[in-house]
């Protein structure tokens, strides 16, 4: 708390770690420069803040069992992993 993104986001390319934020506007402005100034950025998850928590799990736990940390080096997603709609079973 209270860490300004760009250390947060340099912190993260230090650590190897992919960030996981509510913040839609700064954080990935700021993500955007790192990859345009050709500085590490080991990747950004956006979350939109009136997502489903059970909808946030899901796609984290996705992304965990099917992606390696090295993938995330320069991207932003943004969640719900499928924007359009949920898949059902029938």
């Amino acid at each position: 708390m209270g860490a300004d993104d760009a250390e947060l986001l340099e912190w993260a390319a230090r650590e190897g770690r992919v960030l996981v934020t509510h913040d839609a506007s700064t954080m990935t402005r700021h993500a955007y420069a790192r990859v345009a100034a050709g500085e590490p950025m080991a990747g950004v998850i956006v979350a939109a803040q009136d997502l489903p928590i059970a909808t946030v799990i899901e796609d984290l736990v996705l992304i965990a069992q099917c992606t390696e940390t090295d993938e995330w080096q320069g991207q932003v997603i943004f969640l719900p992993l499928q924007s359009w709609g949920r898949l059902s079973s029938p």
